[in-house]
């Protein structure tokens, strides 16, 4: 047999934000209903290098679609070693006996992927007329995230973003604003960017809040997407208190989302929790139900958003003949 192998410039070539948004939003749905497999992602810690590998296996089983995904996440990568922080790849698996019928590369698909569950999470959390957004951290999910939150919503006048690196939050607003025709300007704090601010997304590598509840008014909507290993945590506890936390996995979450220290330390509880986004999407949760409540998305990144989103990369690849058949087996 022969296996279609992906580079990561085939699969920017194929994909677009809003369809890898229609794809997880059905993965989620799948989720929700109870069809789908996936244990919790196992880590390798690399302590004296400061990363981490993950292993990200899936099979949803009514769209039959398998996946295996491996990705690392090294925050010294990109001054270091000059390669991106995040680098994945991801086998597409053929259910029927087994079979590798893709090897794909899977950096872009895990940025495309998780801004696409932030854009997921807005148009059921978010208020539908929400204007300002406030980005912390420049990197490339944050731009994946502006762009998916671009495709949901129509009304966005103002994008705030900051960053620890001055450079880094220039050229995102640069960037940002020349691709998406939005008003994107780069602050010098994350108080100046979330103040006032109608959604908030934070996608940072931090392990101490940087988000203080006094800065959060009524009705805002955050995508919490940097904390995705144990003992990482971005927003200050007392905002989880005040808000509905609705989580992507328990399992994940609860053992290296944003929701994973406040967990261990008793300052909330599984009860605080208002559900699964797969539940929302689902029709089985009502997501926002009041202008006023304030809404978290806690995003740890789930194996079936990577197999749908790599699915439709394979699908779209076949179709326009992009790709190079290998043999393996």
């Amino acid at each position: 047999m022969k296996t279609l192998l992906l580079t990561e410039g085939d699969i920017k070539r194929l994909l677009s934000i809003g369809e890898v948004i229609k794809s997880v939003e059905l993965a989620f749905k799948e989720k929700g209903l109870g069809r789908v497999q996936m244990p919790p992602k196992p880590y390798l810690f690399y302590g004296k290098y400061n990363g981490d590998l993950r292993v990200m296996p899936s099979y949803l089983e009514e769209l039959d679609i398998s996946a295996v995904k491996i990705v690392n996440v090294h925050p010294n990568n990109p001054v270091k070693y000059k390669v991106p922080t995040v680098m994945a790849m991801i086998t597409l698996l053929d259910p029927k006996n087994g079979a590798p019928i893709a090897i794909i590369g899977g950096t872009w698909i895990t940025a495309m992927r998780t801004g696409a569950a932030g854009g997921v999470a807005a148009k059921y959390l978010a208020r539908p007329n929400s204007r300002v957004v406030g980005m912390v951290g420049a990197g490339t999910q944050a731009r994946t995230q502006l762009m998916a939150l671009n495709e949901v919503l129509k009304e966005i006048e103002e994008v705030r973003v900051t960053d620890i690196a001055k450079a880094s939050r220039e050229r995102c607003a640069e960037e940002m604003t020349e691709k998406l025709g939005l008003n994107v300007r780069c602050v010098d704090s994350v108080k100046e960017t979330v103040e006032g601010a109608d959604i908030m997304v934070t996608v940072t590598p931090v392990r101490e809040p940087i988000v203080k509840s006094e800065w959060i008014g009524p009705g805002v909507h955050v995508n919490a997407i940097g904390a995705d290993a144990p003992g990482k945590e971005e927003l200050d506890p007392e905002l989880l208190k005040r808000a509905k936390i609705v989580i992507d996995d328990w399992e994940q979450a609860s053992h290296s989302g944003e929701i994973n220290v406040p967990l261990a330390k008793g300052i909330i509880t599984r009860k605080n929790i208002w559900g699964e986004i797969g539940e929302v999407v689902a029709g089985l949760k009502p997501g926002r139900t009041l202008p006023d409540e304030i809404t978290i998305f806690d995003s740890t990144g789930l194996a079936i958003q990577d197999a749908v989103t790599a699915e439709l990369a394979y699908k779209k690849a076949l179709a326009k003949g992009i790709g190079q058949f290998i043999e393996i087996i």
